[in-house]
């Protein structure tokens, strides 16, 4: 048997979902009166920081977790357990050394960095994120090896960990020091250094959790001396296939990473260039354009616990040779991302005026029109997110290399045009993210389609979740200013009245959109069966 602690691909997903949905509030909780307290300039230092730590930690370890978790799930498929141990020493190995050289490059150049990305005054937040890529590399060693035992508890309980503490150290001291009167580039170093205490904590919580599982394990193979005696790999061997997976997984991620920091210091550069703006403009403008990124990042958040999942499932199936069971998850995994992404990313759209000005009162006017535009590119993020899995699950992790590189190539292009554009300006940012990411998500879907073992079955994914979507956007649209109307706003309504209208819309949207659900059954009894309790709520719900 394989381990015991072995969950179904969809209940894993809904484990780590549930702990995203955690940590989504706590990070409402630390990134909007952050973004309240720092202002749109200081949330451009944070920014520039975040996105650079970004680049190293993907070079650190976007490739190695996918590489140890597809690995370790395929050994644990074919009854390998000591070739699972062996192949953690390997991978424990390779993150120590790449995470040690991504924190000694943010420790010893921040402020050569921070003028690389045309705001020096970021130096102080890129030297507070430095020990975060050493530990989240650690950590990534433990979380791909309990993965690909598809035990996705240990990952969850650590994000929670990671979040909650990032909070309330990082949240704790931008108070204090604004209550002391510190500059915006010490408030920001203040509030990001928050990431270092929290990937500390969860790091320390993941190593003891891996070696107590690795024990348990160490005994299961003494009791079984069949298992004992099983041939491994040589480490060499070993290390070969984590570089062969991870590397172009690793260049994959690290395209749309580097590409986002290009994007970084061209939209600041080009906006003072060749737009026209002053320095301080131009860090306004990148500021609400960055906090209309945290809000567009959120759909992304909630697929991405699904894409974890599916990759040691999809392999799985594929070393048994059990083709139609791998196509029975594709086709499961890529319809209820579309119907969980796409209402959001329509949300995201029709709501962006409300929804900024209740959560970033008073920040630039820009924020709406940003939102609006980038909440249609979310869904195609996500899409990209999904089809990505699945092709590196299936063996074929170099073609998303190639789609992010040509998606990339045409945002930067994109974003040098448009912002630079005085009529444009910072709009051409997330229209180029837009256009980047509909390139992508259409030749990745279209790999799935003609690469994969069995071709799945994509007429209904799409569909039926748009006709429930434009009824809920429609609904939403009615309602937000009918409860603005009952409520007693006047032409300029405050932050509160705005939230109460809002949190209405929201909450009409989401029934219709549930209705339509259910009524178009865009959803199947076969994937409330893969749901914890799908079954009963499946009854309940009418669904068959």
């Amino acid at each position: 048997m394989p381990a015991s602690k072995n969950q179904n691909y969809l209940h894993g997903a809904a484990i780590l979902t549930i702990a995203v949905l955690i940590i989504k509030v706590l990070g409402a909780i630390y990134k909007i009166p952050m973004g309240n307290i720092l202002g749109d300039e200081g949330f451009a230092h944070f920014n520039v920081a975040y996105n650079l730590y970004n680049v190293l930690l993907t070079l650190s370890t976007a490739g190695l977790p996918i590489a140890l978790s597809k690995l370790v799930s395929e050994a644990n498929s074919l009854e390998r357990p000591v070739q699972i141990r062996k192949t953690f020493k390997v991978a424990i190995f390779a993150f120590i050394v790449l995470g040690a050289a991504g924190s000694l490059v943010m420790f010893f150049f921040p402020t050569e960095l921070a003028i690389f990305m045309e705001d020096v005054e970021a130096s102080q937040s890129v030297l507070a994120m430095a020990p975060a890529v050493m530990l989240v590399c650690v950590m990534s060693a433990f979380r791909g090896y309990t993965q690909g035992l598809s035990d996705m508890r240990p990952t969850s309980v650590s994000q929670v960990i990671e979040v909650a503490v990032k909070v309330f150290f990082g949240l704790g001291l931008v108070i204090i020091l604004n209550r002391r009167g510190a500059s915006l580039p010490i408030l920001s170093a203040g509030a990001i250094s928050g990431v270092s205490v929290g990937s500390l904590i969860a790091c320390l919580y993941m190593g003891i959790v891996a070696v107590r599982r690795m024990k348990s394990e160490r005994l299961r193979v003494m009791e079984t001396p069949s298992l004992t005696n099983s041939q491994t790999d040589s480490e060499r061997t070993i290390l070969r296939k984590l570089i062969r997976i991870g590397i172009p997984i690793a260049l994959g991620s690290c395209v749309l990473s580097v590409i986002t920091l290009i994007n970084t210091k061209l939209v600041l550069g080009r906006l003072q260039d060749a737009a026209g703006f002053s320095y301080d403009q131009a860090k306004v403008l990148f500021g609400v354009y960055s906090k209309a990124l945290t809000l567009y990042n959120l759909p992304a958040a909630l697929i991405t616990p699904l894409t974890i999942s599916i990759i040691p499932a999809i392999a799985g199936f594929l070393a048994r040779k059990q083709f139609g069971e791998a196509k029975n998850v594709i086709e499961s995994s890529l319809r209820i991302s579309t119907i969980i992404a796409l209402p959001m990313a329509v949300g995201l759209s029709v709501m962006s005026s409300p929804i900024m000005d209740g959560l970033y009162y008073g920040s630039a006017e820009q924020g709406t029109a940003l939102l609006a535009i980038m909440g249609a590119a979310s869904f195609f993020v996500c899409l990209a997110l999904m089809t990505t899995a699945i092709l590196q699950a299936g063996g074929r992790e170099r073609l998303p290399m190639y789609t992010m590189l040509i998606g990339g190539t045409m945002n930067i292009l994109l974003n040098w045009f448009l912002v630079g554009n005085p009529d444009v300006n910072i709009y051409g940012a997330p229209i180029g993210t837009l256009l980047c990411y509909i390139v992508m998500s259409g030749l990745n879907l279209w790999f799935v389609i003609n690469k994969m073992p069995e071709k799945p079955s994509l007429g209904k994914i799409f569909l039926k979740p748009m006709l429930s979507c434009a009824a809920m956007g429609a609904a939403a649209w009615i309602v937000y200013p009918a409860a603005l109307k009952l409520l007693g706003a006047g032409p300029e309504p405050g932050r509160k009245i705005i939230l109460l209208a809002l949190l209405a819309a929201i909450a009409v949207g989401v029934l219709v959109y549930g209705v339509m659900t259910i009524i178009t059954r865009a959803i199947t009894l076969d994937d409330m069966k893969l749901i914890p309790k799908g079954e009963k709520l499946a009854k309940l719900l009418h669904i068959r």
